[in-house]
């Protein structure tokens, strides 16, 4: 399977950052805690070379601890200002806002020195799905900016403000045009970063059984108890279909229904706390 999505309109929001960025002081970028890899866009790098940037590890409940401590540990190395934070939540709020504080203070001292408070702009970005707008919702304590559960939902700029002197200003979910890594293009795809309309659901979850038997062996077989360690890699979705009663008259095994039952439990968490990627594939120089 071949997974691959740039819709037009990613184009146009890639124009609308470059042309916002006279505008800000500080890159807020928000990626998923379970695939800090797959979910940081890397045209991100050139487009916002001279800004100073903020990596925040969004949904970091539902990614493994000590994995977290590891990308946490990755970013100062790199001397890139980090996070972890829950934005259905106020884990790591007023952190977030510390950092961004942080990346703009050279600016708002050089302000403050003619005798102007500056008010800091933070342009908030990152990859479909990735929780953007939540989280500016939660910073500014109400729902401002447009929100759901597919991706694609914000269209448009829109600025926030978050105290007398923060503004945020959320945009477009953006991919980049080619997803080259397809491991990395499936933890996307996992996530739901990918509109699922797109994908083969049966083929996706398959691949992703085999990473959880991986990463999460016990949890696995735990949540699906028809799953075994001996399961041949070809059967694995058929094991779910038996843990479940997924059977269809007949005997077949409804592996459909099976496959988006997969995705919505390990989207929501349930199978167990899961990071997909460890630093040392970025060290590496992979990229989607």
């Amino acid at each position: 399977m071949q997974i691959n999505w740039y819709p037009g309109h990613m184009a146009k929001a890639r124009r609308q950052l470059a042309e916002s960025l006279k505008l800000i002081d500080v890159v807020v970028e928000i990626v998923d805690a379970r695939a800090p890899l797959a979910s940081r866009n890397p045209d991100f790098d050139d487009l916002f070379s001279d800004k100073t940037r903020v990596v925040l590890l969004n949904k970091s409940d539902l990614a493994d601890p000590a994995a977290s401590a590891e990308w946490m540990r990755f970013y100062r190395a790199q001397g890139i200002l980090a996070g972890e934070i829950v934005s259905t939540a106020n884990s790591g709020k007023a952190q977030a806002v510390r950092l961004i504080g942080e990346a703009a203070a050279d600016s708002v001292a050089r302000m403050k020195e003619k005798g102007v408070s500056k008010t800091v702009r933070a342009l908030v970005v990152g990859i479909p799905n990735v929780g953007k707008s939540t989280f500016i919702n939660r910073i500014a304590g109400e729902a401002r900016a447009k929100t759901g559960d597919k991706p694609g939902v914000t269209k448009g700029k829109q600025w926030v403000r978050v105290t007398p002197y923060l503004e945020l200003l959320d945009s477009p979910g953006l991919l980049w045009p080619k997803l080259g890594d397809q491991s990395l293009a499936r933890h996307l795809a996992y996530l739901g970063s990918i509109n699922d309309e797109i994908l083969e659901l049966e083929e996706l979850s398959s691949e992703l059984l085999k990473e959880l038997r991986t990463i999460c062996p016990d949890a696995l077989t735990a949540r699906y108890k028809k799953l075994t360690a001996d399961t041949p890699d070809d059967r694995l979705l058929e094991a779910v279909c038996q843990s479940r009663g997924f059977v269809l008259r007949g005997g077949v095994y409804d592996t459909e229904r099976a496959a988006r039952v997969l995705l919505d439990e390990f989207r929501g968490g349930k199978i167990a706390r899961v990071t997909l990627e460890r630093p040392e594939g970025a060290l590496h120089g992979e990229d989607a």
